[in-house]
């Protein structure tokens, strides 16, 4: 099973130092595996890490600051489920649009809930890539596929999962013969 085809580097609690170490030894990996890698928040960052790309989050640097950074490589923002953000990332001209949280997460508890309606509404407006993200699991990534993103971004379910290890919450994703 390789349906994993991004993996985004998120490290809030550390020094930038620290981030560019790790970021180097998870490159290998990902390019080992024909994983793409993004680096969250910081576009100095995957530059020096000769990383794929890199996802802005709204409080975060501005896309234009990251796109003199990084010139052609992959630049996702976070839109939330604001139509004004969707626009403004089309406008851009971004590689993906994030939006969400859709359920519950644990990761962000405090993360206003996103409507399935602006997927829809999204994909008649633009044909660049939808990430859903927020509160994903085995049990619910379904119906966000359903409704056309392109990808989900999973991270508690994987990482923090009480009732099993990461590879098996991978394998429990294994959705190709499920839909």
């Amino acid at each position: 099973m390789n349906n994993v085809k991004y993996f985004q580097l998120r490290l809030k609690k550390h020094s930038e130092k620290k981030i560019l170490t790790i970021s180097k030894k998870i490159l290998r990996i990902c390019k080992n595996n024909n994983v793409k890698l993004i680096i969250n928040d910081l576009p100095q960052i995957a530059q020096k890490t000769k990383a794929d790309g890199c996802h802005i989050g709204q409080k975060d640097a501005s896309f234009i600051e990251a796109k003199k950074i990084l010139k052609s490589k992959i630049i996702g923002v976070t839109c939330h489920g604001s139509k004004k953000l969707v626009a403004e990332a089309i406008k851009n001209k971004v590689s993906y649009i994030a939006l969400g949280s859709f359920f519950k997460s644990k990761l962000k508890p405090e993360a206003k809930r996103s409507r399935l309606e602006i997927i829809k509404w999204t994909k008649k407006k633009t044909k660049i890539p939808l990430v859903a993200i927020g509160g994903i699991n085995n049990k619910n990534y379904r119906r966000l596929l359903k409704q056309g993103v392109n990808f989900i971004a999973i991270s508690s379910f994987i990482w923090n999962n009480p009732s099993s290890n990461e590879f098996e919450a991978l394998k429990s994703l294994n959705y190709e013969n499920k839909l």
